[in-house]
């Protein structure tokens, strides 16, 4: 869900619990992880189908130096060893409640939702959401610990890299990474949504937010290696899951900003998010796109934000 979410019927604000301190557990190995050469590629798109106020533009070349990036987004099994191994709670589970896409709710939890998204009525605030329970209390996480953990703020992100002793992707690298080489191209495979009718990522398929008849497999999250992985190995970078990125985000800073290893503005409001969602659907969220991008505040939690890590090398 792109932007800061405003509340119909806004209690007072929850207080924010200050982020309690992880400790560190640093491996010597990148299990899991892709390395990706240092290399050029073309960055943005001024096609005619993003969105002007995301920036997507210009097009320009940016130079990136190697690093390791996970091959998945980072899953319930890996974030509950995270929980384990730290105690650490995310900021979905201190302040309460999260915001659930209105039709994974059940009927009984429904009954006591009272407030929903300004402009976007089908995001709910639902108490008792969290990445343990991500349709609301009366869920759980048994058959889903292979999918992506969901729920998690940015800082929830970056408690788990300071523990994993990795940290986010910038922007230009996680765009780097998931084009898998390819240059231009609209998705990690190629310009063709469903090249010779295959569903190539889980995104929304049918009237939004109405319909979903789940044709690509899944109503929500997918597992997290799910789908035919780009040309550098990586999976699911177009839909399933939007994933944090380290930048600040900013419409027009990259416009005259740096082009070698960018690493975005030094303040802002909201981090920069790629790679769109499950939800996401051409008429509503067409940001499914490699070079699409969105933002949220970092103390923003939903059902269909996670993340994955980079390493230097």
């Amino acid at each position: 869900m792109p932007g800061k979410p405003y509340l119909v019927e806004t209690n007072e604000p929850v207080a924010r619990a200050p982020i309690p301190r992880s400790s560190q557990r640093i491996d010597d190995h990148y299990e899991g992880m892709v390395l990706i050469p240092s290399g050029e590629f073309w960055m943005g798109a001024e096609d005619g189908e993003g969105f002007p106020r995301d920036g997507e533009g210009p097009v320009r070349k940016v130079a990136v130096k190697s690093f390791y990036i996970d091959a998945c987004a980072v899953t319930n099994r890996e974030f509950l060893q995270f929980v384990e191994d730290t105690g650490y709670q995310t900021e979905a589970e201190r302040f309460g409640w999260s915001f659930v896409f209105y039709q994974f709710v059940s009927s009984g939890v429904s009954k006591r939702v009272s407030q929903v998204v300004q402009n976007a009525p089908w995001w709910w605030r639902v108490d008792g959401a969290d990445w343990r329970h991500p349709d609301g209390p009366d869920s759980d996480i048994a058959n889903r610990m292979d999918h992506p953990v969901v729920h998690v703020s940015w800082n929830d992100a970056m408690a788990y890299c300071n523990w994993a002793g990795k940290r986010l992707p910038t922007e230009a690298e996680w765009e780097y990474a998931a084009r898998g080489g390819l240059e231009r191209r609209k998705f990690a495979w190629g310009n063709e949504l469903t090249p010779n009718g295959e569903h190539m990522c889980n995104i929304w398929q049918g009237e939004f937010p109405q319909t979903n008849d789940g044709s690509d497999g899944y109503l929500g999250t997918a597992p997290a290696k799910s789908f035919q992985p780009n040309g550098y190995g990586l999976y699911n970078v177009c839909g399933n899951v939007w994933e944090w990125c380290a930048d600040w985000f900013s419409a027009t800073f990259h416009v005259h900003g740096p082009r070698e290893n960018p690493t975005g503005p030094d303040h802002g409001v909201a981090r920069v998010t790629k790679g769109g969602s499950h939800l996401c659907h051409h008429s509503y969220c067409n940001r499914y796109r490699v070079a699409a991008r969105s933002s949220n505040t970092p103390d923003s939690s939903t059902g269909n934000i996670g993340f994955r890590c980079v390493k230097d090398i």
